[in-house]
């Protein structure tokens, strides 16, 4: 019989994670003083070498996911989530490469939440989404630390910062109802005090939580409102839930079933019912508990723009070594003028992105280390819920193209291509929808300003010397300028006007912003011969900046309503 030869393509893979992204490195060498960068690149190293491996993993354990086991071989209630192979693995990595701890060590100053969300950065694509519980830990131990509450701090705090696997906690976040995703006023959840004044007892809480993601975790941050209190958000309070008892058993908590969702399917994504389960008031409390969680939104929300740019520069470096793998038309990929000019773009938005969700990251750390300045704060406060809404709408995009650039085998599930797809979808959805976090961002502005501070600082940030980069930094300020010009007319014709194109003013900003801050990353790069930070800046330059426009609403109401 005759041997029939056929091509076999070489399917895409990643070397050590921190060694392949010359961004990261370049962003490092000029954020971090030269100390803090030695004394951390070991470890982003080694976390890089990891990647590879938790990845290799979980395209070999594709087709797992988490499994409910309602009851035990005897007939007990159990509710035990099965999970995989990869979670079991990534839990005591991510503890004991302090991925959450980092934020916490007081070694680094403000300089340690860059330190941990470049170990982030690094971990979360290879973590089939672990990095979702490792968010609300980090925002529970955040909002613990701000409440006060000295037993609850003392209680979790060393565990939900703990490197050591075996004392590590994860928290959920327990916020999502039936009645409503971002509008927790409408909760449900009813708060009851067993003791005889109604106050000095135990709480106990009743309702169903419609998504939880950290459904494995052994404590939780939640809503409910206390018996006779208002509708509304004034009406919650926030609490704290220990899940099991001592010995592992649910404490009043049934889960009634896990999600079945489009992507991030390794993650055991519950829905449950809480039937009196004990709870501690966090601030003491009976009411303000959707103020309480502000700590918790403001952290969970950067990690959501950091996962972003991680997914993105994931796919990008797959699909970027397999051009230079994949021979068609007489040549590699790479070497094909179009196909590196795609690829090119879809850098350039990754380097946005990065830009602006570090520069949230490195606002962060002063924050919490006392040296933010007033202007500063009102740039965090703006800019938090701006970089989770433009990160999250610029990685679906992102991977859409990746997808695409691997032309059928992108479609193909057992590639992983898809996976990859699918997960970042829920980044424009989790912490608050583009919607939502647009008219955040009109709230914030119309409660503490920062508009002007942003405008004052894209004009530092683009105080350059080159002529293109200049030239660059002057179309951010421009855009940013328009988008104040129309937000403050728009304000004036009413909230209504305001609302119809907060999305718009918010992307503007958005992207606006990270033009600016592309540019100044640029002119600080170009200072030591790195030149490729240049070409980011005015590719990304290139792209649709200014979205702001008007748009008659009764216009729009007869489209939306088709």
């Amino acid at each position: 019989m005759r041997e029939i030869k056929s091509f076999h393509q070489a399917p895409p893979t990643l070397t050590n994670q921190y060694d392949d992204d010359a961004m990261l490195q370049g962003y490092l060498r000029h954020a971090l003083p030269p100390d803090v960068l030695a004394a951390i690149e070991p470890e982003l190293r080694e976390m890089g070498e990891i990647a590879v491996e938790l990845a290799q993993l979980a395209q070999e354990t594709r087709l797992e996911e988490p499994r409910l086991v309602p009851w035990s071989p005897w007939g007990e209630r159990v509710d035990h989530i099965e999970l995989t192979q990869v979670w079991k693995k990534a839990e005591p990595i991510a503890a004991k490469h302090g991925v959450v701890a980092a934020a916490y060590d007081p070694r680094f100053g403000r300089y340690a939440r860059v330190h941990q969300f470049a170990l982030a950065y690094l971990y979360a694509p290879s973590s089939d989404t672990f990095a979702c519980p490792l968010a609300m830990t980090d925002g529970a131990a955040k909002t613990l630390l701000r409440s006060g509450n000295q037993t609850l701090i003392d209680r979790a705090v060393p565990r939900l910062t703990s490197r050591d696997p075996a004392t590590f906690w994860t928290s959920g976040q327990w916020m999502t109802e039936s009645t409503g995703g971002s509008d927790v006023g409408l909760s449900e959840t009813v708060a009851v005090n067993d003791g005889a004044d109604g106050t000095s007892g135990q709480w106990r809480l009743y309702g169903r939580k419609w998504f939880t993601s950290a459904a494995a975790s052994q404590m939780a941050l939640t809503l409910g409102r206390p018996e006779g209190n208002p509708p509304g958000g004034h009406g919650l309070a926030l609490f704290y839930v220990e899940c099991r008892d001592e010995q592992g058993r649910l404490r009043n908590i049934s889960l009634n079933r896990l999600k079945e969702k489009l992507g991030t399917k390794k993650l055991p994504t519950a829905e449950l019912m809480l039937q009196g389960t004990p709870a501690e008031l966090v601030t003491g409390d009976t009411v303000g508990g959707v103020r309480g969680i502000t700590p918790m939104l403001n952290v969970t929300r950067t990690w959501n723009a950091v996962t972003a740019v991680c997914s993105m520069r994931r796919g990008i470096a797959l699909a970027r070594d397999y051009a230079r793998r994949r021979f068609a038309f007489g040549a590699h990929l790479v070497d094909k003028p179009l196909h590196a000019d795609t690829l090119a773009g879809l850098q350039a938005e990754l380097e946005g992105a990065f830009q602006l969700t570090f520069q949230i990251v490195e606002l962060l750390g002063k924050e919490e280390h006392g040296e933010l300045s007033e202007d500063e704060a009102a740039l965090l406060r703006l800019l938090t819920p701006i970089a989770k809404l433009t990160t999250g709408r610029q990685v679906v995009a992102v991977m859409s193209e990746v997808l695409e650039a691997f032309g059928g085998a992108g479609y193909v599930e057992d590639t992983g291509i898809p996976t990859l797809y699918r997960d970042a979808q829920v980044l424009s959805i989790w912490e608050g929808t583009t919607n939502v976090l647009s008219l955040d961002t009109l709230r914030a502005l119309a409660r503490e300003g920062g508009l002007q501070e942003l405008l004052a600082a894209a004009k530092k940030w683009t105080d350059v010397k080159d002529p293109a980069l200049a030239e660059a930094g002057q179309r951010a300020r421009h855009a940013m300028a328009a988008a104040a010009k129309w937000v403050d007319a728009a304000s004036k014709q009413g909230s209504d006007e305001a609302e119809a194109g907060a999305r718009r003013f918010a992307l503007t900003l958005g992207r606006a912003a990270e033009l600016a801050l592309l540019v100044r990353h640029a002119d600080v790069a170009l200072a030591s011969g790195d030149r490729r930070a240049r070409a980011a800046a005015l590719r990304f330059a290139q792209t649709p900046i200014d979205q702001v426009a008007w748009m008659d609403r009764e216009d729009a109401a007869l489209l939306a309503r088709g």
